[in-house]
């Protein structure tokens, strides 16, 4: 069995193409994630780290390349097909925690789960574990507005890894965080990542946090290059 978790190979996406408004984002793009591997996508705003976080979580189509995740060509797959990959394989995270209010941290988790076919009581049961791992099973009943910022990201982190993805996709995950709340919600991520063996694609514009992965790739003209 291949220990590549996401391979991406000659990524090309425009945006209006074929227009006088075309505005090439990735040309050429390739990168390679291995089990257990945590990466930082760093890059300046506007450069195309959301929209290669996109494609490579099957959240949008590249123009042209490969994108194989977990041994399977998900790419060229039909919607339908694309979607239970999406489901099954990935998980994402992104600058706002986008938890909903109406639900509870441990409902928020469970969601995604039942969603999938399990049943509520497994659901809970794994919510709760997800959430006791990163210190907040005393908070598994507030609601998202009775929780603090770092708090409400980590339960989105949970719920990222909810249905037990290989690949987690993380856009500025701790981006809208003091920079102290911002560390100690990247030490949980980090925790949580080791514990669980699947890999991390995380871009962010913090390069201390970049520092403490495995790796650090930069997103330059559209493709990626090793950071120097």
């Amino acid at each position: 069995m291949s220990d590549t978790v996401l391979r991406l190979e000659g990524i090309e996406k425009t945006y209006n193409p074929g227009t006088p408004a075309a505005v090439p984002v990735l040309r050429g793009a390739s990168l390679r994630l291995v089990r257990g591997e945590v990466v930082a996508l760093v890059a300046p705003s506007g450069s195309g780290k959301s929209t290669l976080l996109h494609v490579a979580g099957l959240l949008d189509s590249a123009d042209a390349g490969v994108v194989e995740i977990a041994g399977r060509d998900a790419g060229r797959l039909p919607d339908r097909a694309r979607t239970a990959i999406r489901r099954a394989e990935v998980g994402f995270v992104y600058q706002f925690h986008h938890l909903l209010p109406e639900f509870t941290a441990a409902e928020n988790v469970m969601l995604p789960q039942m969603a999938e076919g399990v049943a509520p009581a497994a659901a809970r049961a794994r919510a709760l574990d997800l959430l006791g791992r990163v210190g907040l099973g005393a908070r598994a009943g507030h609601r998202p507005a009775r929780l603090s910022g770092g708090e409400a990201q980590r339960v989105a982190f949970c719920r990222a890894l909810a249905n037990g993805p290989k690949l987690l996709l993380a856009d500025e995950p701790t981006g809208n965080l003091d920079p102290g709340t911002a560390d100690q919600v990247f030490a949980v991520l980090m925790q949580v990542v080791r514990e669980t063996g699947l890999s991390a694609l995380i871009a962010t514009h913090n390069m201390d946090l970049a520092a403490r992965m495995d790796r650090v790739v930069r997103l330059e003209a559209g493709r990626i290059v090793a950071r120097g």
